[in-house]
């Protein structure tokens, strides 16, 4: 498959019919070689030393066409080196649309009173767990809008979940107090996913309403202090946003030394104050995920169920521009529709093992293949 992208067609083919590497090719292949030196100078860079400058950052995050192009191959090519072709799945379980926060952009915002609220009981958690554990998912995400579901009634859950199916936790359920979260720890949870979504304080406190930066950041330095793979993350694309922002959230990531990153472009939700403002672009989202590979080749970073609700191919082109793990959807459908974040998710309408199969399918398209252990981070004391 190709597309044009500022006149200059890119395939995002699969790659079988061109030579392969030790790790197999990128799937992205330049079509002509209008490639700038200073933009080459500084992949090379980037590739050798894992590290660059806001300024460098910035003038990657702007390239177009072949540069472009070759960005993408770049960091799929420091994925191949350090995670080969294995993409973890992570079976997500959203287990409650109730949410105390007003965040502009987020469908599960207070104030938005359309929104018919969940909330999932211990049991009911507890069983998608296990199904997914029966479909062969090494990992469940247990995500909520920020509610105050109860820490005790959550430490419970993993203690099951560790006990009945012996996988790897992932918590997602927003700011909470140190307690809670050494709590969980020592019941088994082994990551925490808590995205800073904009690294500019100002605008920060500008789309989340009575919320700090720095209070954000202090709790991913919390969740680092107690042993926790930690994972954060940007939207792309939120208005107030241009790319030295974006260079900065790559800059924080690195300094926060993350073992996951998440990175999807902003949706506007119609029952929000950004109902009218434009969505973020998938070309940005890639630029994004690709900085990202290059400056952290130890990070695992998923190809986002946004990115792939903006473009039917988007998790396919993440896959090629540098992530590793997908994040499959396996919550009773129900439930789903109501978990509205942004609107017109994929995938909502399946069963969990139908979401197992189509997302094998498509990784194996991409001649790569379905993880089989834990997808613990890398780096040395979690492996």
């Amino acid at each position: 498959m190709s597309e044009n992208i500022n006149n200059t067609t890119i395939n995002w083919s699969n790659g079988h019919n061109h030579p392969k590497g030790k790790f197999g090719n990128t799937g992205i292949h330049v079509m002509n070689n209008n490639i700038n030196s200073s933009v080459l100078k500084l992949l090379d860079k980037a590739e050798r030393e894992h590290d660059l400058s806001i300024d460098e950052i910035v003038t990657l995050l702007k390239v177009k066409g072949d540069n472009f192009t070759m960005l993408c191959q770049r960091a799929d090519r420091v994925r191949a080196k350090y995670h080969g072709k294995e993409v973890h799945l992570r079976g997500i379980i959203e287990f409650s649309n109730y949410c105390h926060r007003n965040c502009k952009y987020c469908g599960l915002r207070r104030d938005n009173q359309d929104l018919k609220r969940y909330q999932l009981t211990p049991q009911e958690i507890i069983e998608m767990a296990l199904e997914a554990a029966d479909l062969g998912y090494k990992t469940v995400v247990l995500q909520s809008g920020e509610d105050g579901y109860d820490a005790d009634k959550i430490a419970q859950i993993i203690k099951e979940i560790k006990e009945k199916a012996g996988i790897a936790i992932t918590l997602c359920v927003g700011e909470r107090d140190y307690e809670e979260y050494k709590l969980w720890k020592e019941s088994g949870a082994d990551r925490y996913l808590l995205k800073h979504e904009v690294a500019d304080p100002e605008l920060y406190h500008e789309l989340h309403p009575e919320m700090v930066f720095a209070e954000r950041i202090k709790r991913l330095e919390w969740l680092k202090e107690l042993g926790y793979q930690v994972g954060s993350g940007n939207i792309t694309g939120l208005p107030g946003q241009d790319e030295v922002i974006i260079a900065r959230d790559i800059k924080l990531f690195q300094e926060l030394d993350l073992d996951m990153v998440g990175i999807g472009p902003f949706i506007p939700h119609q029952n929000t104050p950004l109902k009218d403002r434009p969505a973020g672009t998938v070309e940005m989202t890639l630029k994004t995920v690709a900085v990202t590979r290059l400056l952290l080749p130890l990070a695992h970073i998923p190809a986002t169920t946004a990115l792939g609700t903006v473009d039917p191919e988007g998790r396919q082109k993440a896959l090629k521009a540098g992530a590793n793990v997908v994040m499959p959807n396996v919550t009773a459908t129900k439930y789903r529709p109501l978990y509205e974040i942004y609107p017109a998710k994929i995938c909502i309408g399946e069963e969990a093992k139908d979401c197992r199969q189509c997302i094998g399918g498509i990784i194996a398209s991409l001649g790569r293949v379905v993880s089989t252990d834990y997808g613990h981070s890398l780096k040395h004391g979690f492996r």
